[in-house]
């Protein structure tokens, strides 16, 4: 019989309770995002019928499903997941702390450690059972600004461990239920898979799908490393685990040209979003394109500033193009260095007008000058 576990964090709950006074830009930032819904568990988003297709494959059948905190202490987001001290993602270019000691959920994988502590998982362990579950929700990670990428967004991840000498769990296990479950996102179409590389699986792989001709990447799997297994407490268990992208699929699914599609409130948009649906475009609105040239200190760090960009314009913003970056230390002085970004104003489902974007601009170059320390050119 499986369990629906929601995880209950007093830590969390305790700084959520201190962030609701606070005004600094991260706190804000932080508040929003915590704020905005989670599109897997909202009535009509195709990325909640992504998760409902896949939940009911026949590989899942049974699964538990277990819904985790959004915010984690970094030594069960990190450490125990084999991201020790220096990994890139640590890095506060990458993650969002939310203080020194926590963070907002960079995967869902950190779901395992929630799911092997529960009490009730716990005695299914001491009787030897094979478990399964899955986990979906939004996750949190610093990133460019474009028509693919956001810095909220959605992952589905699933778990499959049985007791060594009870039951033997394969790789092409893995391979079958993620075919699975491809299929029910995309019908019939091919899959292929290649080795890669991830932090708590081994051998880990890659699977693309077929999409109008071309092979496009899905999803990351593998096999459950035993060293984070027993960072758990768990031994003596094997088994496959992955994660994917829900938007990486829906985008796939419905040929859409921009991620904030997903979430549009325009009826114009928002009928069109079915999965196996091609997105025709309501219309092609013109984009409004601003440059802005600063010089800074070489120790910048762009996804910062791409933050600060997404605070004051949000997702009136397309894109951001790096047109220029170069150092003279003649001309700057020592340590400085000089940035052009592009900036590309444009609704997705209206049309801007110039009145709307000059006072975004103007608070960009203030903002940039204010909390970035720079020299505007």
């Amino acid at each position: 019989m499986s369990e629906n576990i929601v995880v209950q964090s007093e830590e969390e709950v305790r700084i959520k309770k201190q962030l609701e006074n606070k005004t600094d830009a991260d706190s804000l930032r932080i508040k929003r995002f915590l704020n905005m819904p989670d599109l897997s568990r909202t009535q009509g988003s195709p990325l909640k019928e992504i998760v409902t297709r896949a939940s009911k494959v026949k590989s899942l059948e049974g699964f538990d499903k277990i819904k985790v905190p959004e915010i984690i202490p970094t030594h069960i987001l990190f450490d125990l997941f084999n991201m020790p001290p220096g990994h890139p993602a640590r890095s506060k270019s990458d993650t969002y702390y939310v203080n020194e000691e926590n963070v907002l959920r960079t995967h869902d994988t950190v779901f395992w450690y929630y799911y092997l502590n529960n009490p009730s998982v716990k005695k299914r362990i001491k009787n030897r059972e094979t478990l399964g579950a899955i986990c979906y929700g939004k996750v949190y990670r610093k990133d460019e600004i474009d028509r693919k990428h956001m810095n909220v967004f959605h992952q589905f991840g699933g778990l499959y461990i049985a007791p060594d000498g009870k039951k033997t769990i394969t790789p092409d296990d893995l391979k079958n239920t993620l075919s699975e479950i491809g299929r029910s996102v995309f019908g019939e179409t091919d899959f292929r898979f290649y080795e890669h590389n991830f932090p708590y699986t081994d051998p880990s792989f890659e699977m693309e799908a077929e999409i109008n001709g071309q092979w496009m990447e899905m999803l990351g799997s593998g096999m459950a490393r035993k060293s984070v297994l027993s960072s758990f407490g768990l031994t003596g268990y094997h088994g496959w685990a992955f994660g994917f992208g829900l938007e990486r699929l829906a985008i796939a699914s419905m040929g859409l040209p921009d991620i904030r599609l997903l979430w549009s409130k325009d009826p114009r948009v928002t009928r069109q979003l079915k999965l196996g649906r091609k997105f025709e475009e309501v219309s092609k609105y013109p984009p409004i394109t601003r440059d802005i040239s600063f010089v800074v200190n070489k120790d910048f760090v762009p996804n910062n500033y791409f933050d600060l960009v997404r605070d004051i314009a949000g997702d009136l913003v397309e894109e951001m193009t790096l047109l220029d970056k170069y150092e003279d230390e003649k001309k700057f002085g020592k340590n400085k260095i000089s940035y052009t970004y592009r900036v590309v104003y444009r609704s997705p489902d209206r049309t801007l007008k110039t009145e709307e974007v000059e006072p975004l601009q103007a608070k960009l170059y203030e903002q940039t000058r204010v909390q970035f320390g720079a020299d505007l050119r």
